[in-house]
Order: C-alpha cells, then structure tokens, then sequence
C-alpha cells in the first residue's frame, strides 16, 4: 500500500488538497484519510434548509482568489450552483467612536468582495469533484500513529485497523489540534485569547443588502454576514471575553436578540428569529516548522488566527495551492513529492504570508480593544481619513480579496 502522496484529514483543505493534486497529475497516488469520510459518504449531495437551524453554523467568506482556486480544481461551479451569498459592500466601524470605512466592489469594477458560503457546502462540492477523481483513495479510518523514522524515503502511516500505508510525502490536514504535528514534534508558538467566538444564523428586522457588516467592540469584533435564500438572514460571528460568550450563550433566544441588536446598535433594527447558538475558544497558534522529513503540515494544522477578519479558511486554500503547486512540479522532475527542498520551498513561500497575515490581525485585534482617550481619538480620525482615500482603499481591498 504505497502511495505517493497520504493526507491525513479530510476537511476544506484535505480534500482540496487531493483534489488539486489529482487535477493537475492523475498518475499520482493520493490517499485521503479520515474516519468522518464514513459519515460523509452518506450525506446527500444537496442539504436540506429547514428553517433557521437549516443552516451550517461555520460559514466562510471566500476571497476572489479562493473563489478562483476552486474553479481551477472543479468544485466551485458545484458550490455556485447550490447555495452561496455574494456580497458587494462592507461597513466597518468603531464601537467606541464616530470611525467608519466603507468598501464597494464598484470601486474595483468587480461583481463582488467576495462569497459567503456555508463550510459543509464548500465540503460537498469538493466531494462532489473528488468522486470523479479515480486517483483518490479514501480511507475512513483513524490514524494509530505515524512513524517518523523513513525507510528508503518512505514514511509509514498505521491505521487502527493495523494496516500500514507507505508515503513519499504525509499531509497533516488534521486541523487546529493536530495529531500530526504531534507525532512528528513540530514545536508551535500559541497562546489563548480568553474570548470566545459565537456563532449562529439570525433573522434581521431589515435586509443586509449583500453587505458584510463589523462593529469593532472594546470586548471583540461582532460581524453578521449576508446568508443566501433571504436578504433578512445573517450569519454572526460575535467574538467576546469568556464572561460576556458564557452569558450570552445561557440566555434565551428572545434576550439573545435584544442583546445582539443592542450590540449591534440598531442598525439593521430588532432580532425576529435565531438558530440554535455555539461557542468556540479562540487560540492563535503558529508552527516554527511546517515540515520534517517528508511529513508537511497546511492549513489550521499550521496556523490558526483570530476570525476578525474571516482569513483563516483563506490562509488554507492558499496552503494547498502552493504546496500543490510544488509539489507537482517535484513530480514532473523526477524530484519524490517528499524531498527536503520541495518542503522548504513551500514553507519559504507560505510562511511569510501567513506570519503577516496574523500580525495583522493581531495589530486590529488590540487596536481596538485600547481603551485610552488618545487612542481612540486616533483610531476614529485615522479609519475616517482612511475611507476617504480611495486609492489607498482599492489597494487594501485587492490584497483582502488576494489579487
């Protein structure tokens, strides 16, 4: 049972990953591992939409790059043709403060920012095109360990069942906690924010108008994004301190809304319906390393960032691309997909932009969380001066949109 390429974990990026690899060489071996393909194999294509808890709670707004990515590997077409929420417009604004920045895709000359898609959606168009990608092996079953000493450059996978897959290269795609990155020792650098991310699916008084909306509060950012089928819908994603989320999160559906319209401060009026609710801790994470010895990691496995700004599925879409990327190019060499400088390619490449990327976020985050008089003085003058320079605007919003 040897393989070219093992991916352990089959979420947005596992299965992106195998897709994309298939896609650009079907004489590749590729192995998808997970026990959840089990469940998922019994999912229908199309999800059914009862009511406001019909919605998946994890949503994604998906970049024109991300957009682009998946129509590159076959799965975007599917996602578009079932159930997706283009926006066109955002509105920032300071909680503490008269601050406010405004982007319009008619500034870009683009349909739109971007495409808010529910995570099982983006799920079931990539297993969708990885039904037809022979080349693919899936494997519904857990990993009992990895052994990280190679033989004749092959690493071997053990599976609970007792049967053992030998790979040129092993993709730890297995998420935030990553038994991967364990295994191999890969050290990280983290720390807990002590905030909790709430989400759920709301129905507003008035319509979101295919505008993603974020007041920036000193306890965390609270946005709500546009949902398809109704302009009244929105997805929230309500960052806050463990005290306020565990409030929050005991309080009744009605006194849930009259919280999050207070919070929100009216403007897309009262709160006339709300899904079941989930909290998820936040923690920053970053690996010193993304590799060693033909064991790579990608996505949340390597990486995960605050959802202030709604990158994290982004930064992993744009893991696999690169790490697809250079990896068939090893291939078409004669180079095995697993070599040292095909790995320190990728993360020479990927590591950067995402150092960057959560530096940022991190800035934002405790920007706004500063409470002295000064600061929120210049941080008011400095977003209104921003929104005026349309210029510097247009800038931002391409390296958002990762054009």
């Amino acid at each position: 049972m040897r393989y070219d390429v093992v991916i352990i974990g089959a979420g947005l990026v596992g299965q992106s990953l195998a897709a994309a690899l298939a896609q650009g060489n079907p004489q590749l071996a590729i192995a998808l591992v997970d026990p959840a393909l089990a469940s998922a194999a019994e999912l229908p294509a199309v999800l059914p939409t009862e009511g406001l808890d019909g919605f998946d709670l994890r949503v994604s707004a998906l970049t024109a790059r991300s957009q682009n990515f998946l129509t590159d590997i076959g799965a975007w077409q599917w996602i578009r043709s079932q159930r997706c929420q283009p926006y066109t417009h955002m509105t920032v604004w300071d909680a503490e403060g008269t601050g406010e920045v405004n982007f319009d895709a008619a500034d870009l000359h683009v349909p739109c920012l971007g495409h808010i898609v529910e995570n099982r959606e983006t799920l079931a168009g990539l297993r969708q095109q990885l039904a037809s990608c022979p080349a693919v092996t899936q494997i519904a079953q857990p990993v009992q360990y990895l052994d990280s000493r190679q033989s004749d450059g092959l690493t071997p996978v053990v599976l609970a069942q007792g049967d053992t897959l030998l790979a040129a290269l092993v993709v730890g795609a297995d998420g935030a906690h990553s038994q991967v990155r364990q295994w191999v020792g890969l050290p990280t650098r983290e720390w807990d924010y002590q905030h909790q991310a709430l989400v759920a699916t709301v129905a507003m008084e008035k319509p979101l108008a295919a505008t993603a909306w974020q007041r920036f509060r000193p306890q965390g950012p609270l946005a709500l994004l546009p949902m398809p089928t109704n302009p009244h819908l929105a997805s929230i994603v309500w960052s806050t301190s463990d005290d306020e989320a565990n409030a929050l999160m005991a309080l009744s559906d009605e006194a849930f809304g009259h919280a999050l319209a207070e919070a929100f401060e009216q403007r897309l009026g009262t709160v006339t319906g709300c899904s079941q609710r989930a909290a998820i801790p936040l923690r920053q994470r970053h690996a010193r390393r993304y590799w060693q010895d033909g064991v790579v990691l990608a996505g949340d496995a390597a990486h995960t960032i605050h959802p202030l700004a709604g990158q994290g599925v982004n930064l992993g879409f744009k893991d696999v691309e690169v790490l697809a990327a250079e990896v068939l190019t090893a291939v078409a060499r004669g180079i095995s997909p697993g070599h040292d400088q095909v790995l320190a390619r990728y993360q020479r490449r990927r590591q950067a932009d995402n150092l960057a990327t959560m530096a940022a976020m991190e800035g934002f985050k405790r920007l706004f969380a500063a409470d002295a008089p000064l600061v929120r003085l210049l941080r008011n003058v400095g977003m209104n001066r921003f929104d005026r320079l349309l210029p510097v605007k247009q800038h931002a919003m391409m390296q958002a949109m990762g054009l």
